[in-house]
């Protein structure tokens, strides 16, 4: 006769614009139990999602929780910029009588899990030897764009973790044919941010705009997974070109954000988009763009850039992190 689970005492939640990921802890530092990944869209309110997985799971509701959401926490109230959902922090935690409920932004949750992700969970792309103490940056992709980092004061190994909106930066052009790409974006969107470009929708919206660019017919697309069938199985040109504008502009991101924090710790991607183009990534224009930064290209070049594998689903851990350093805060 199998062994009862252990009771439960943590629900964790990394909640983004497509997907909800959800696990729970028995201890601080536990193992992640009964991870599931729910499609937001099938359920109304956060509320509904959360109980939609303790009943699938089949466990108590958990004394304490923490979210990771893709989204500002300034306040009680959150309202997500690439979902429907919003709620109140407070009605959740008196909803489902948690004794403690932590939410921060998902890439601050994803940045606090950083120190605890082993070679295995990384894939390099260039650069050297990361610093020590040095900071760290994060930037990723997926439903919007992610930006967070880690910086280590005096005597932190853990690293006290960036909370942002760096994905809504301006987006700047390097040649005339991504300046031609912005211009048409700048008509739809006003102000053109790195997440209008680089995100899901953003792929797609570079495809349109070279395939009215190209005045020709190309394939109607809805979804970044298409852009990338048709550039990676397909050689479709127009797709192989917006693919590589993508991850241009995410090259300039990150080296901007590397330049900001001198992340001489190290540069991680993570998001669900990058890890799916696997070694192609690797022959991009990324890592030229990361380092076309002037008289500041050397500093760059010695910068170590790494893929986090998503499924290892690190910023469950790293919500978990949250809720012991609110524990001890004083």
């Amino acid at each position: 006769m199998p062994s009862p689970l252990p009771l439960p005492l943590r629900l964790l939640a990394d909640i983004g614009g497509t997907n909800i990921r959800l696990a729970w802890q028995a201890a601080p530092d536990g193992p992640l139990h009964d991870t599931r990944v729910l499609p937001c869209a099938q359920y109304p309110t956060v509320d509904a999602a959360l109980q939609a997985y303790l009943h699938k799971v089949g466990i108590a509701t958990p004394r304490e929780a923490a979210f990771g959401i893709a989204n500002p926490v300034t306040g009680d109230a959150i309202r997500m910029t690439n979902h429907s959902w919003s709620f109140s922090q407070r009605a959740v935690r008196e909803a489902f009588g948690f004794e403690r409920l932590v939410v921060i932004n998902d890439f601050t949750a994803l940045a606090l899990a950083l120190p605890l992700l082993t070679p295995d969970l990384l894939r390099p792309v260039g650069g050297g030897e990361a610093v020590q103490g040095a900071a760290i940056a994060l930037v990723g992709p997926g439903t919007g764009l992610g930006v967070s980092g880690l910086v280590f004061p005096p005597g932190s190994s853990a690293g006290v973790p960036l909370s942002g909106e760096g994905g809504h930066v301006t987006l700047a052009a390097q040649t005339q044919r991504e300046f031609d790409v912005l211009a048409i974006l700048q008509e739809r969107y006003g102000h053109v941010s790195a997440e209008r470009a680089v995100c899901g929708a953003g792929l797609v919206d570079l495809y349109h705009a070279l395939r009215r660019l190209a005045q020709r017919g190309g394939k109607e697309v809805s979804s970044a997974a298409q852009v990338t069938e048709l550039a990676l199985q397909a050689n479709d040109a127009l797709a192989l070109e917006a693919l590589d504008l993508f991850c241009g502009f995410l090259g300039s991101v990150a080296g901007n954000l590397a330049l900001t924090l001198g992340a001489r710790g190290g540069v991680y991607l993570g998001g669900g988009i990058v890890p799916r183009l696997g070694t192609w990534f690797d022959q991009s224009s990324f890592r030229a763009r990361f380092e076309a930064k002037g008289r500041f290209q050397p500093y760059l070049a010695g910068i170590p850039v790494w893929v986090i594998d998503p499924g290892a689903t690190p910023a469950l851990y790293g919500a978990s992190r949250a809720l012991d350093i609110a524990g001890s805060a004083p």
